[in-house]
């Protein structure tokens, strides 16, 4: 517009479909209708005379009155265009049928019967007409000017007319809907429910699970086992299936498991249709009725009392002091005030988190009545639009027939799962290398020699896969993952995803919500004043039992006892100041079945009533002794609350008496009717003419230097984010006189020449052990970043109370912003600005859900991982997008709960620290056993490969290696992921996000590990294959034509007199030679790598510090040794399964293959320990530790 001049009317632009978001506006001429008031007794001459002129003044033949005292215009043609307003022609124009009917509707408030088919064309063409809709005066009042002016300015639902939001939705704001046209349009639109994704099932994650890499290879390899042992002609034979029946149960076990915690992992979407009220009384045919809320449509008028669920999005038409919380939208704990009046926004007003015209879906009305019009349903609601946004189109993605979860995949599943990519094309490329190298030279199976060499090294290249593939590393993954979840129980962390608390671990940012999570989210008084006297509070939260009242300055060391000599509970100004407030309030203290302290009422009433109770003055006993009379609710414009109050004559004299004997003479309670007042201190201060100084002064006037005193203490308070109440109280000598019944009357009668009491302040505190959590976090090069709906001044006193902002002011500018400057106009920043102004500031205030989620977005694009925490409604979407979402588990919304990865069970962000603390060593202990585990794996598949390419007997069978990675060396690596932490970890900086599980260094200790346990074990193999065959190559140890051999005779030392054994013994010794000597071998290899493994364990509990230091401190190690060493003894000495199925021959071995075997074990150790050495030497521990992000 040009510009529009405020009327004492509503003044609306053209009509629009209110399931929308977008402003009502139009793009051509209005005529908007200017009042005045008239009287009957206006003399008709001076009306014709008006008619007359306000005829000339817009081109206009003649201004008709129609019955109601509403002029309407014919216009004449031919206007000038600055002065145009709608001609015949425009209105009766086809693409705008009705619109004259509509007006006539609107002004004069009569609705003409209509043509369905012109009612259906209007509202097809709603929008696409070329001119809008006559805007509407008051019926039976006249007119007295018409202006008219280009529509270009915007108009939200919350500032519409209700009658025209009314008009576009077909319904009337007193009748409500008709019964047939809600039916109707329940059809078109659909119920008021949340839309619900298709959830994957157990069984689809179950398959979605068997698609990862590592588990395809297994799949694979343990099928082209069972494949080729059927066409090896070993299929009749049961054991020849045990390899690949060991894989797919390892595989199976690794998917059920998977499967199933992942199932459980979101719930949001059912929790937050679960928060909508089941039934809902609206009024249609004009009268009320309850129907389901999913019934009802836009356009019906619901009513609303305290204690409903507001059943949807909806624009108020009446509220008498309507108070709703809307913590599950805003995050703010304290209700907010609405109105069914328009009010003009003053100009540098801060913008409000929700129009105070507008209740909004799943809301609870705390105080009040109401009477609204439904304007959105379902999707379209403000809970709705943040359900779609916990819908993202990467959770249900399909690359196959499968869905996509890779979105939702934290960074140490991304980096698992590159480690795989890594390792199959490893695998791969040593398989095809060692078939081709051994069908190349020829190899052959020293047991079944018929066997053709392709086949044979199929087989092989089947079992080098085995031994390539880390079979246990997922399960590893998952049992470490699992067993770091259920230890952090103990510190009141419940995971909902596994790999979380790692993810947590490797967080370089904290975004946290203030209400409820870094504070209290419970109103607490904490100052008061009074007869220029100032005291303290202490306790925090609603236990009256902790806490007491002090002189101001007072410290208690406990945050709970003050020293005696400070506690004023006793004194006339306070128990004057709280007594007087209570007696104005109707919230009430009771302690709940759990033994909890639970406030009803006004939550801004609560902290009140939790002083008063800490002096020892009950609700319940002031109910008792005073009886009220009389009471003005609070309201937006008055700004107070009064109560009138008489003394009770029926209450016991004794109690009566010792009550008032603590009020102090001051406030005359001996008067036979008193008022008492609360509410803004600057509202009650322009009522007052005297104050309360205390028992000595009494009652003396408000001077304007005592109002100036008292209004500068008031700014004093509030400058430090407190909510300041004013306490007054006026008595009245005269008990029978009646009160006027109009409640302004009323008001204006009571709250005259008053007494001012003293002021009350509260704050929603931060939680105990919150600022030590914060600075612990910043030593770990965590940043912790506020994000509230709460004013900025109010966000920046609490975060300088913790310690997120320096005490000193320094940073209140640069360091804290009011989340407008994010979207100036009404756009985002650029991507480039929006992470220039993320990066330095720390507290952002007057957030959105979607101010959350553009800022956790801007810092993932600067590589950060970033965990979100929150409880509320509007915390979900972030809480969703971010790399870890926390929840709050006692105050936390099930939406908050259903959206995060992990729950805080005591709602306290000191145990986030100690979860990031735990994730970081439970990330540690993965990099350790990955470097465990792969080193083994490497150093097998190095193993065979060095005796096919030589041409040694295949040192294990395939079941032999499943033994040793899953059996032997599993438990060891779970007992690496539960290492306790290393002394500094807390002061390391955070593990980048896309820094891989194995870094370089961590590849060279792998390589070298597995290259002195290769080198050991070969060395050992070696010589048993010299001590029980004589030969070292398979072709002479097997040859048919072999006429003698070599071998350590019982008894004697190798270097004794080797046995000669030869043909002409006659007893088959050569044929025993050349048949069992490999077993024997390979028994002893096995021995020693299982050995050698289980002290390496122990080298692998740190990178840099020797394995005795510390060397039992880990009773999950101890517990994994003594496991492995078992099964190893029992895979050597338990008939059937040592020779059987194992290949495993203990006794065949003698004394010096036992001792072979631990030779080559200790050294395995020494060479290992040698290596660190020399690695701590050429790269110093700090190389260890995750690098510093920019």
């Amino acid at each position: 517009m040009k510009k529009l001049e405020e009327t004492k009317d509503e003044v609306t632009p053209s009509r629009r479909d209110t399931r929308s978001d977008r402003p009502i506006r139009s793009s051509s001429s209005v005529v908007v209708v200017k009042r005045r008031d008239t009287t009957p007794e206006e003399d008709q001459e001076e009306r014709e005379e008006r008619r007359e002129e306000m005829s000339k003044e817009v081109g206009m033949k003649k201004l008709e009155e129609t019955k109601d005292g509403v002029m309407v215009a014919d216009v004449e043609k031919g206007a000038a265009p600055a002065e145009r307003v709608f001609t015949e022609e425009e209105l009766q124009q086809p693409k705008m049928p009705g619109v004259l009917e509509t007006l006539t509707e609107m002004v004069v408030g009569e609705k003409k019967e209509e043509d369905p088919e012109v009612v259906k064309e209007r509202h097809r063409h709603r929008h696409d007409g070329k001119v809008g809709v006559v805007l509407a005066a008051h019926k039976t009042e006249t007119l007295e000017t018409f202006t008219q002016l280009e529509v270009g300015a915007e108009l939200e639902i919350h500032e519409a007319p209700i009658q025209l939001i009314a008009a576009d939705l077909e319904s009337d704001p007193k009748a409500g809907m008709k019964s047939a046209a809600a039916a109707k349009r329940l059809l078109e639109d659909g119920p008021n429910e949340l839309d619900k994704p298709p959830r994957i099932t157990l069984c689809m994650l179950f398959l979605i699970q068997l698609t990862q890499l590592i588990i395809a290879l297994l799949l694979a390899a343990a099928i082209a086992s069972a494949i080729i042992n059927v066409i090896a002609g070993n299929g009749g034979n049961p054991l020849a299936y045990v390899d690949s029946i060991a894989i797919f149960i390892i595989v199976f076990l690794n998917a059920i498991i998977g499967a199933w915690t992942e199932n459980a992992a979101n719930g949001a979407l059912d929790a937050l249709s679960a928060l909508s009220s089941p039934i809902s009384t609206v009024i249609r045919d004009g009268e009320e009725v309850e129907v389901p809320s999913s019934s009802i449509v836009r356009g019906d008028v619901v009513t609303l009392t305290t204690g409903d669920v507001v059943p949807a999005d909806a624009r108020l038409i009446e509220a008498t002091d309507l108070k709703v919380n809307e913590m599950l939208l805003t995050g703010e704990s304290e209700d907010v005030s609405k109105t069914d009046k328009v009010k003009k926004k003053k100009d540098g007003a801060a913008e409000k988190l929700t129009p105070d015209t507008m209740v909004f879906s799943s809301c609870t009305v705390k105080n009040g009545a109401a009477k609204a019009l439904v304007v959105r349903t379902g999707m379209d609601t403000r809970v709705g639009q943040i359900a779609a946004l916990l819908t993202s189109e990467k959770d249900t993605k399909k690359t196959t027939c499968l869905p996509d979860t890779s979105g939702n995949q934290t960074p140490l599943q991304v980096e698992l799962g590159k480690l795989a990519v890594q390792i199959g094309f490893l695998a791969i490329g040593c398989c095809a290398l060692v078939f081709v190298v051994g069908v190349a030279v020829g190899a052959s199976d020293a047991d079944r020699p018929e066997i053709p060499s392709w086949l044979y090294m199929i087989l092989i290249a089947v079992t080098l896969t085995v031994a390539a593939i880390p079979e246990g590393l997922p399960l590893c993954v998952t049992i470490s993952l699992s067993s770091g979840c259920s230890d952090m129980v103990k510190e009141n962390v419940l995971m909902r995803k596994i790999a979380a608390v790692e993810t947590l671990g490797s967080a370089s940012i904290i975004c946290t919500d203030k209400t409820g999570t870094l504070t209290e989210g419970k109103m607490t008084m904490v100052k008061m004043w009074s007869a220029f006297e100032d005291y303290v509070i202490s306790g925090k939260g609603f236990d009256p039992t902790a806490g007491a009242i002090a002189r101001g300055g007072a410290v208690a060391p406990d945050e709970v006892n003050f020293p005696p000599e400070d506690i004023r509970n006793e004194d006339p100004r306070v128990r004057a100041t709280l007594i007087s407030a209570i007696l104005c309030s109707n919230a009430s203290l009771s302690r709940n079945e759990e033994g909890f302290w639970t406030p009803r009422g006004n939550s801004s009433e609560a902290p009140i009533i939790v002083a008063s109770a800490k002096i020892g003055v009950w609700s319940a006993d002031t109910d008792k002794l005073y009886e009220r009379v009389a009471e003005i609710p609070f309201s937006s414009s008055r700004k107070m609350m009064v109560c009138v109050v008489e003394p009770n004559k029926s209450a016991n004299a004794e109690d009566k008496a010792s009550f008032e004997k603590t009020l102090g003479s001051a406030l005359d309670f001996g008067a036979p009717r008193v008022a008492h007042i609360k509410g803004a201190p600057n509202y009650i201060l322009e009522k007052c003419t005297k104050i309360y100084k205390g028992e000595g002064e009494g009652l003396v006037d408000l001077t304007p230097d005592l109002k100036a005193a008292v209004l500068a203490k008031v700014d004093e308070l509030s400058s430090q984010a407190l909510r300041v109440l004013a306490v007054a109280m006026r008595p009245f000598d005269d008990a029978t006189e009646k009160l006027p019944e109009d409640v302004d009357q009323r008001f204006a009668y009571l709250v005259q020449d008053v007494v001012l009491v003293g002021l009350v302040a509260s704050i929603d505190p931060e939680r105990d052990g919150v600022k030590q959590a914060v600075q612990d976090a910043r030593d770990a090069h965590v940043r912790t970043v506020m994000i509230t709906g709460d004013y900025l001044k109010t966000a920046q006193a609490i975060a300088k109370n913790i310690a997120i902002l320096p005490s000193d002011g320094s940073l209140d500018k640069n360091g804290a912003v009011d989340c407008n400057s994010l979207r100036p106009d009404g756009d985002y920043l650029s991507n480039e600005d929006m992470d220039s102004l993320t990066s330095v500031v720390n507290v952002f205030a007057r957030a959105k859900p979607e101010d959350k989620l553009e800022i956790v977005k801007s810092l993932q694009r600067q590589g950060l991982v970033s965990a979100m925490t929150g409880d509320g409604v509007n915390d979900a979407p972030a809480l969703k997008e971010a790399d870890i979402g926390v929840s709050m588990g006692l105050e936390g919304t099930e939406v908050a709960k259903g959206a995060s990865d992990m729950i805080l069970t005591d709602d306290n962000f000191c145990s986030i620290v100690k979860a990031v603390e735990k994730g970081r060593i439970i990330y540690a202990g993965i990099e350790k056993f990955v470097s465990f585990i792969m080193s083994v794996h490497f150093a097998e598949v190095l193993q065979i490969f060095l005796c096919v390419v030589i041409g040694l007997p295949i040192m294990r069978q395939p079941l032999q290696i499943l033994f040793l990675v899953l059996v032997t060396d599993l438990p060891p690596a779970i007992a690496l992921g539960v290492e306790p932490g290393e002394k500094g970890i807390m002061t390391q900086y955070p593990r980048p996000k896309t820094q891989p599980v194995v870094l370089p260094w961590m590849w060279r200790c792998i390589v070298a590990n597995g290259v002195i346990l290769t080198t050991m074990i070969m060395i050992i193999y070696l010589i048993a294959l010299d001590a029980y065959a004589g030969a070292f190559y398979q072709d002479q140890i097997v040859r048919e034509t072999r006429d003698s051999c070599k071998i350590w005779s019982a008894g004697r030392s190798p270097t004794s007199p080797r046995n000669f054994i030869d043909p002409s013994d006659g007893n088959g010794s050569l044929k025993e030679c050349r048949k069992y000597s490999i077993r024997r071998a390979r028994t002893t290899a096995f021995i020693s790598l299982v050995w050698a493994e289980n002290l390496r364990a122990f080298t692998a509990r740190s990178f840099s510090k020797p394995f005795y230091v510390n060397m039992f401190s880990n009773p999950a190690m101890n517990k994994a040794i003594l496991t492995a060493q078992v099964c190893l003894y029992c895979s050597c000495f338990v008939p059937g399964l040592s020779d059987a199925v194992l290949g495993l021959f203990p006794f065949e071995i003698r004394w010096y293959g036992w001792v072979l075997a631990l030779c080559g074990a200790v050294g395995c150790l020494l060479g290992c320990e040698a290596y660190k050495v020399v690695s701590n030497l050429v790269t110093p521990a700090s190389k260890y530790q995750p690098v510093e992000q920019n």
